[in-house]
């Protein structure tokens, strides 16, 4: 009988390893960094990757580590994805995915394919991430949401971001009229790669300037399209978080909540805002246990070991390939 603290990390391991094995198998050019290197290697790292997310899953199945682990998980996949770039833009393009870039800006995964006319791989990884878990790339698998995260510090303000809908919904529409003004205008390929470089210095900014000080990720809650998108479809996928009868209204889950999704009329409606991810961090202050995950029928802690253990496993099956 397997010891009920160990069933979640195995869980993960075995899920990374059966994902991380048809890419393996199946491609003509090797996904797995290290079989472009030396030929059957990659079920090295395949092992390894899969030993990464148990360790994750063993550390987080404890709603208190969540908002400690996600945030050094997160970190590394950016580190290890803007590392990997680096490097294969240096010269070493056994580092690159597929040899055909994009710049690292959320808001080209919309943009790209609307100014191009077609659909890139990381749009379909992007779309494939929402439909497997929800609003999951917002907490963990982003690239860019990482610094934005760390950018808010520690425990969050109780200050609302007003005009939420409103500032979201504007970006959004203005990103995709831009992006057709510039493919119906023919503009050039280096004009438009500097127009989305300067969208992209505006969001560091955000976050150097308001995330900072909102203790808040306005950067992914107000400026990043893709965010917006992931908001409205999320609900796609099964999953949800509630608040049940036993909530005091004590307000602590909002210090741990950066995404403004728990606010004050947000508890007493008795769910989440719009602008949740389902991180899970606000489960760490809530001392009654009030604040639940969803799965069709399932248990709330069932529910919750899905959601870790389909999260965890994408996030350590991204960073085995966590290049452009």
């Amino acid at each position: 009988m397997i010891n009920k603290n160990f069933r979640l990390p195995l869980a993960v391991f075995i899920l990374t390893f059966i994902l991380l094995a048809f890419v393996q198998i199946k491609p003509e050019r090797p996904m797995i960094l290290a079989e472009r290197f030396l030929k059957g290697s990659g079920w090295a790292e395949i092992f390894l990757i899969s030993c990464y997310g148990a360790f994750v899953a063993f550390k987080m199945q404890d709603p208190m580590n969540v908002p400690h682990w996600r945030k050094i998980t997160w970190t590394i996949f950016s580190v290890v994805f803007f590392t990997q770039l680096i490097i294969g833009l240096s010269g070493f393009e056994k580092f690159l995915m597929t040899g055909k870039l994009h710049l690292p800006i959320p808001m080209m995964i919309l943009a790209g394919p609307i100014y191009r006319g077609q659909l890139s791989v990381m749009t379909i990884l992007f779309l494939s991430t929402i439909i497997l878990t929800g609003p999951a790339w917002c907490s963990q698998l982003c690239y860019f949401g990482a610094f934005d995260n760390l950018a808010s510090g520690g425990k969050t303000s109780k200050e609302i971001l007003r005009y939420k809908g409103a500032i979201k919904t504007t970006l959004l529409v203005l990103v995709i009229a831009m992006a057709l003004i510039l493919r119906w205008l023919n503009v050039s390929l280096l004009v438009s790669t500097f127009i989305a470089i300067g969208f992209g210095i505006v969001g560091i900014a955000i976050m150097i300037l308001f995330s900072v000080k909102r203790k808040k990720m306005v950067h992914c809650i107000l400026y990043c399209p893709i965010g917006t998108i992931v908001n409205v479809f999320k609900h796609v996928n099964p999953f949800r978080m509630y608040i049940d009868q036993s909530c005091t209204l004590c307000m602590n889950c909002t210090k741990f909540c950066k995404y403004d999704a728990l606010n004050a009329q947000d508890i007493k409606n008795l769910k989440p805002s719009i602008t949740c991810t389902l991180c899970g961090d606000c489960l760490a202050g809530c001392h009654h246990n009030s604040i639940k995950y969803k799965f069709l029928k399932m248990k709330p802690e069932h529910a919750r070991n899905l959601y870790l253990i389909l999260t965890i496993s994408l996030h350590a099956a991204c960073i085995a390939m966590a290049r452009i």
